[in-house]
């Protein structure tokens, strides 16, 4: 799958880019830390935080799936870019 594909799709869905790249259990286990870290920082931030402040731990993990995504597509594509053309 074209890994600029793959980048849109983790953007819109968490988590659903490392299972379009045939990885469910690390999809999974990003949208678990997303709302763990997410709910950490909630409770334990301010009152006088933003809600950016607040949710900081699960943007920060929703950002790592988002790069993970796209860097595991890209090795995907081009390796397999690469075996079709020492096919011919």
């Amino acid at each position: 799958m074209n890994p600029y594909l793959v980048l849109a799709i983790a953007m819109l869905l968490p988590g659903c880019g490392q299972v379009v790249n045939r990885q469910p259990v690390r999809g999974l286990i990003f949208v678990f830390f997303m709302l763990l870290l997410g709910a950490f920082t909630l409770k334990t931030a301010g009152a006088e935080v933003s809600i950016v402040g607040k949710l900081a731990g699960g943007i920060f993990v929703y950002s790592l799936s988002i790069l993970d995504a796209y860097q595991n597509a890209r090795v995907r594509f081009a390796t397999w870019q690469h075996g079709k053309s020492l096919k011919r």
